[in-house]
């Protein structure tokens, strides 16, 4: 089983790329994505059963991906939230934390750890991956 994953992104450069670099370097396969906040809600409540890991950019168009985050609270036990944002600070870290997700990774510094925790995921639901 590939881990699907559903990306949460409002630019369509940083999604595209991030598609492809999830899919390539861990068999992952993104089963859809949004660019606003209602959107991803929608989805994610209507499908709750067809993805394992929700990918959430903070600053959507229009809304927040804190919001997203905030009702993904009931989720399955082996679904994992994370989410990638330009705007990491502590306070925004925690915040996220608490509000259920299970990492929070910053855009510019920390995208070396973020693939390693999706493809941590993968390896966790599906085991080891060729990488």
């Amino acid at each position: 089983m590939r881990v699907r994953i559903y990306l949460v992104e409002d630019s369509p450069v940083i999604r595209d790329n991030l598609a492809e670099s999830l899919e390539e370097l861990s068999g992952a396969r993104v089963v859809g994505w949004a660019s606003a906040e209602e959107e991803a809600s929608s989805w994610l409540a209507k499908h709750g059963a067809s993805w394992d890991l929700a990918v959430i950019d903070l600053f959507l168009r229009p809304g927040s991906g804190l919001n997203v985050v905030k009702g993904l609270r009931n989720r399955g036990l082996k679904q994992k939230v994370i989410v990638l944002t330009s705007y990491a600070t502590p306070a925004i870290r925690q915040r996220c934390l608490e509000l259920g997700a299970d990492a929070v990774f910053d855009k510019a510094t920390e995208i070396d750890e973020f693939t390693r925790f999706a493809i941590d995921e993968v390896e966790r639901v599906t085991g080891a991956t060729r990488w």
